[in-house]
């Protein structure tokens, strides 16, 4: 079930043009094969600027197919 789950999370949508959990995150999703290394954690600022700018995105690719779509 995992998998499946990767796979739609990580999935590139033509209307978004990005993958639900960038749009979520902000970030690509990857994955681990060393779980005990050492991660850089952003700073707060930084990340909530870039998820804006995702979600920005994201609503005008939306809005654009919305028109579209009627």
């Amino acid at each position: 079930m995992a998998s499946a789950e990767f796979t739609v999370n990580s999935k590139i949508y033509s209307a978004t043009k990005v993958s639900p959990f960038i749009a979520n995150y902000s970030r690509k999703l990857r994955i681990e094969t060393n779980i005990r290394r050492k991660v850089k954690i952003e700073k707060t600022m930084e990340f909530a600027e870039r998820m804006k700018k995702v979600q920005e995105k994201t609503e005008v690719a939306l809005r654009k197919i919305q028109k579209e779509i009627k």
